[in-house]
């Protein structure tokens, strides 16, 4: 390609960069899996469990590893998840003047769409664009469960990133970059038995104050290197997201309305097993841990443990560092049709001791399958099919030893999930 072709070349692929950007900006997502990440990005990779650190596949690469667009190809692809969670609060007594019993959240049916865009500018040069909802919490009650009076206890956390990418290839090794464009927005009701002196360091910022936005600026560094004719390595590594704070919500969150989004890393590897099968394996590290409003401890009640909600050392989820296992397989059926499955494994970063906390995010799934196809049209577009079941997993809320009446304690937590997404694409 000559200088000039090049030139025009890169031209075009910023233009469509930037209307693609803009036409899809307002796309959000609602809730997710692995902790409140998604357990996979794109559809092609959540059919197999969500792997894709070594294994490109489509578009939505870079949602993954920024490396796997110069592989990718230049194409283009839509797709959505209709994301169905199932959680449910248990009081196994009256506290607080809740009854015992079961309460299920009401909202159970979220779409969650996702866009990506890629180019080759060169043979060994790609750019391109994803943009993606990279996880969430809901939870939406119907009643008030902190406490026999207030409004009906909801929460909402969204989170969107948009992604330009660039990626090189030299040799067998490709290497990548992303700039994470993020907003997130965040609604908290019927927190009113938190919103006093005894509670909350900041009065009037706890509740009901409607929708929150908060909006950072991050990056993701990839690789990728094809080690032999059968094996490809990757890693990935994406920074912590420093986000503007929550300010409407300063008095429940931790840091006056921190919530940053926290580091994550990953390793992973892609067999080709045979001309037809490829296995594939990722093993991510998402550090919660790091994000005062997220791993500060809830497991007091602020009134009693004299920490009260807002400050850095404010009340908390009281949720820990989570390490993902992903296992993904995809068969060549037949030159029309590829077949995927898939496994997907974190523990939760919930303890016994915080649960009464995560009311607002019961975040307890760990194992989840997975399967999904391609299909290969006539014209050579691509449709695509994914399905998901996270299995229910529950957690009892236990005293922590001390002998206070405090909150955590008779609270049980329980979730289970399915999803189902389709998806479109085609090359360039």
């Amino acid at each position: 390609m000559t200088k000039s072709k090049t030139a025009k070349a890169a031209k075009r692929a910023v233009r469509n960069l930037a209307a693609f950007a803009i036409i899809a900006g307002p796309l959000t997502a609602a809730m997710a899996t692995n902790g409140y990440f998604s357990h996979g990005f794109g559809i092609k990779a959540k059919g197999m469990g969500g792997v894709g650190i070594a294994l490109p596949q489509d578009a939505m690469a870079a949602a993954t590893n920024p490396a796997g667009m110069v592989d990718a190809g230049s194409r283009v692809d839509f797709g959505a998840d209709l994301f169905m969670p199932d959680r449910t609060v248990t009081y196994t007594s009256a506290y607080q003047g809740v009854a015992a019993g079961d309460y299920r959240s009401g909202q159970r049916h979220f779409v969650i769409p996702d866009f990506g865009y890629n180019r080759m500018i060169a043979s060994d040069l790609a750019a391109g664009v994803v943009v993606y909802g990279n996880g969430g919490m809901n939870t939406n009650y119907g009643t008030n469960l902190i406490t026999s009076a207030g409004s009906h206890t909801y929460t909402n956390l969204e989170q969107l990133f948009i992604a330009p990418t660039i990626a090189k290839k030299i040799g067998n090794h490709s290497f990548g970059a992303s700039l994470n464009l993020v907003r997130q927005t965040f609604e908290a009701k019927g927190l009113e038995a938190f919103d006093n002196a005894n509670n909350s360091r900041y009065v009037g910022s706890v509740t009901n104050r409607g929708k929150d936005v908060s909006t950072g600026l991050g990056f993701k560094l990839g690789w990728t290197g094809q080690v032999s004719p059968t094996v490809t390595l990757g890693a990935v590594y994406q920074s912590r997201t420093k986000m503007s704070k929550f300010d409407r919500y300063k008095g429940l969150l931790a840091e006056e309305g921190g919530f940053d989004i926290p580091e994550s890393y990953g390793f992973g590897v892609a067999f080709k097993a045979t001309p037809k099968t490829t296995v594939a394996v990722d093993l991510s590290q998402i550090n919660y841990g790091n994000i005062k409003s997220v791993a500060n401890p809830g497991a007091l009640f602020p009134a009693v443990s004299g920490t009260p909600m807002g400050p850095a050392n404010g009340s908390g989820f009281g949720w820990t560092d989570m390490t993902v296992l992903k296992l993904g397989v995809s068969h060549e059926y037949s030159k029309n049709l590829t077949l995927r499955a898939g496994y997907n494994h974190g523990k939760m970063p919930i303890n016994s001791q915080n649960t009464y906390f995560n009311i607002l995010a019961p975040a307890t799934v760990e194992q989840h399958v997975t399967l999904g196809a391609t299909w290969t049209l006539a014209d050579k577009s691509e449709l695509s099919l994914s399905y998901m079941h996270a299995f229910s997993k529950g957690i009892a809320g236990v005293s922590n030893g001390n002998g206070q009446s405090v909150a955590g304690y008779p609270v049980d937590l329980k979730m289970k999930q399915n999803a189902i997404g389709i998806a479109y694409g085609w090359k360039l």
